[in-house]
C-alpha cells in the first residue's frame, strides 16, 4: 500500500492498539485483525460475519478521507489500494461496523458513517479516481490469502517500507503469494445489480465480487441474517 498526490475537479470505540498494525501492510493488518476478532470472541468463531474489502481501481489511485497517514487537515490521501474489514451485524437495530486501522474515525465505525466520511461517494472526482471494492467473505479470505511481500521490494530487492516482524502469510493450500489477484480490479467488472446471486458468489468464491462505491451499503443490506 502506497500513496501519491491527489487532484480533484471543480458503536462505542475500541482501542486500535489491541491490534497488530504495520504501516503500509494493510492487507496483513486486516488478516490479523480478523483472526484476533475471532480469538477475542468479538465476532463468530468461524468469522462468517466478517467481510474483507480490497479497494482500488485500474489506475491504482484511490482517494480516502480521514486516514492517519495523511498530512492534510481533512485526512485525505491517495492510496494505490487499501483493505478494510466489515462486520455484518445480524440485529436490525445496530449498524454494521467497519474496522480500519488506518482511519482516524472512531474504531470501529458504523458502515454508513465510514462510507459518508471516508469514501464520500457524492464527492465529485475524476473518473480515474473512482473506487472499486472487491468484497470477500472472511472465512474464505483467512484460508486463501497469501503474501510473501514481494510488492514491497524495489528492483534492487530493498524494502520500500519495513516489513512486519512476524512470518509471511501462507494460504492453507500452501500458496505463497496471491495478493496481486485481490488487487487487480476494473470498473467494467463491477456487478450490475446486487442480489442473492451476488451474495452467494461472495460466500463461495475466493475472489468474491466487485462493487462500485454507491453499491457498498446496498450489498450489506442484502446479506441474509443467519
Amino acid at each position: 500500500m502506497a500513496t501519491s498526490n491527489l487532484e480533484t475537479p471543480a458503536s462505542s470505540s475500541l482501542s486500535s492498539a489491541r491490534f497488530n498494525h504495520t504501516p503500509y501492510y494493510c492487507e496483513e493488518n486486516v488478516y490479523l485483525l480478523c483472526k484476533k476478532l475471532v480469538e477475542d470472541g468479538v465476532v463468530r468463531s468461524d468469522a462468517s460475519d466478517l467481510y474483507v474489502l480490497f479497494i482500488s481501481n485500474e489506475k491504482k489511485q484511490i482517494p480516502l478521507w480521514h486516514q492517519k497517514a495523511s498530512h492534510r487537515a481533512d485526512g485525505v490521501i491517495l492510496w494505490d489500494y487499501h483493505v478494510i474489514c466489515v462486520q455484518r451485524r445480524k440485529e436490525s437495530n445496530v449498524p454494521h461496523l467497519v474496522w480500519d486501522l488506518d482511519s482516524s474515525l472512531p474504531f470501529p465505525s458504523p458502515l454508513a458513517t465510514y462510507v459518508a466520511e471516508t469514501v464520500r461517494p457524492s464527492f465529485q472526482l475524476f473518473s480515474e479516481y473512482q473506487r472499486v471494492f472487491r468484497i470477500l467473505h472472511g472465512p474464505i479470505f483467512l484460508k486463501m490469502f497469501a503474501s510473501d511481500r514481494r510488492h514491497m521490494k524495489d528492483s534492487a530487492g530493498n524494502w520500500i517500507h519495513p516489513p512486519p516482524s512476524y512470518d509471511v502469510i501462507v494460504a492453507e493450500d500452501g500458496t505463497a503469494h496471491n495478493l496481486n489477484e485481490y488487487m487487480e480490479m476494473s470498473s467494467v467488472d463491477i456487478v450490475k445489480s446486487i442480489g442473492a446471486e451476488t451474495i452467494s458468489t461472495v460466500q463461495s468464491e475466493k475472489l468474491g465480487v466487485l462493487v462500485g462505491e454507491t453499491q457498498l451499503e446496498e450489498f450489506f443490506s442484502h446479506v441474509p441474517e443467519n
